[in-house]
C-alpha cells in the first residue's frame, strides 16, 4: 500500500515551522483554529513560504461561522487568493455554500479559476452540506482538487461509512482527505477502513502563557479569562507519533 500524505492543520508561524520539523508532507496555514481557522496575516505566510521545504497551503475564510458569505466578504476572498498567488503559496482552501445547504458552484467555480496554477482543496463547509453525494459531484464539476471532510460527523471513526462512500464515489475524479480527531491510536483503522490516501489533522497540546503579570479585572473579548493565558501550540512528539503510524 501506497504511504498516505499528511497534511498538518496549524495555527501561525510556530505551528507552521513545528510541523514541517516533525515530518508533516504539507501544511494547512491558519490563524485562529479556536475558530475552526481563519486566513493568516500577510507576514505570516511569507514567513512560512521563506521557511518552506514542504508546499503550504492557506485557508481564506474571512471570518468565522458559517460559509455564507456576503458580496463583500466574498470580494475580500477573491482578493486574497489573488495576494496569495503572487506570494508563491502553493494552494488555497476553500468554502462557499449556499443558503439550502449546497455547494456555491457559481461563487466555488469563481475562487477556483482565480486560484491557478495553486492547487484547490474544499474545506469542511463540505461538511456541513445536505448531500454529501450531490455536494461531491459539485465540487468535481467546479474543478476543485480535493477535499476535506470527517464523513459529516465529529469524528473519522463515526464517519468512517460516508468517507469510505466518498472515496468509492470520487473515483479519482477528486481527492478525499480525511481529518476527524484523528491520533496516532485511530489513523491507521480509519486510512485503511475507508481507503484514503490523504490524511490531515491537527496535534494541539495547550501550554501556560510566560506572562507573570495577570491583570484579573479586564478580558479580551469572548473568551473566558483563564483561556488568555493559555497558548495553542503544535504537538512536534504527537506530530511524529501519528505520521509513523499512518505510514506504517
Amino acid at each position: 500500500m501506497t504511504k498516505p500524505l499528511i497534511e498538518l492543520c496549524v495555527e501561525g508561524i510556530d505551528g507552521f515551522l513545528a510541523a514541517q520539523a516533525a515530518g508533516a508532507d504539507r501544511v494547512e496555514l491558519c490563524a485562529s483554529l479556536m475558530e475552526g481557522g481563519l486566513t493568516p496575516s500577510l507576514a505570516t505566510i511569507r514567513a512560512a513560504v521563506k521557511a518552506a521545504r514542504i508546499p503550504v497551503h492557506v485557508i481564506v475564510r474571512p471570518r468565522g461561522g458559517d460559509f455564507l458569505y456576503s458580496e463583500a466578504e466574498f470580494e475580500t476572498m477573491v482578493e486574497d487568493i489573488r495576494a496569495l498567488r503572487s506570494e508563491g503559496v502553493s494552494g488555497v482552501v476553500i468554502g462557499c455554500l449556499t443558503p439550502d445547504g449546497r455547494i456555491d458552484e457559481a461563487r466555488t467555480k469563481t475562487l477556483v479559476d482565480t486560484a491557478r496554477p495553486m492547487s484547490v482543496t474544499c474545506h469542511r463547509a463540505f461538511d456541513m452540506t445536505a448531500d454529501a453525494r450531490e455536494a461531491l459531484e459539485a465540487l468535481i464539476r467546479c474543478g476543485v482538487d480535493r477535499v476535506l471532510t470527517c464523513g459529516q460527523r465529529d469524528t473519522a471513526l463515526e464517519g468512517m461509512a460516508i468517507l469510505k462512500s466518498a472515496v468509492e464515489q470520487a473515483a479519482g475524479r477528486i481527492v478525499v482527505m480525511g481529518c476527524g480527531a484523528l491520533d496516532a491510536s485511530n489513523i491507521r483503522r480509519v486510512r485503511d477502513g475507508a481507503g484514503l490516501a490523504e490524511l490531515h489533522f491537527a496535534a494541539l497540546k495547550t501550554v501556560p502563557s510566560g506572562m507573570a503579570f495577570r491583570n484579573p479585572h479586564v478580558g479580551m473579548g469572548g473568551t473566558e479569562k483563564d483561556r488568555e493565558y493559555q497558548l495553542t501550540l503544535t504537538d512536534e512528539d504527537a506530530v511524529r507519533a501519528t505520521i509513523a503510524a499512518a505510514k506504517s
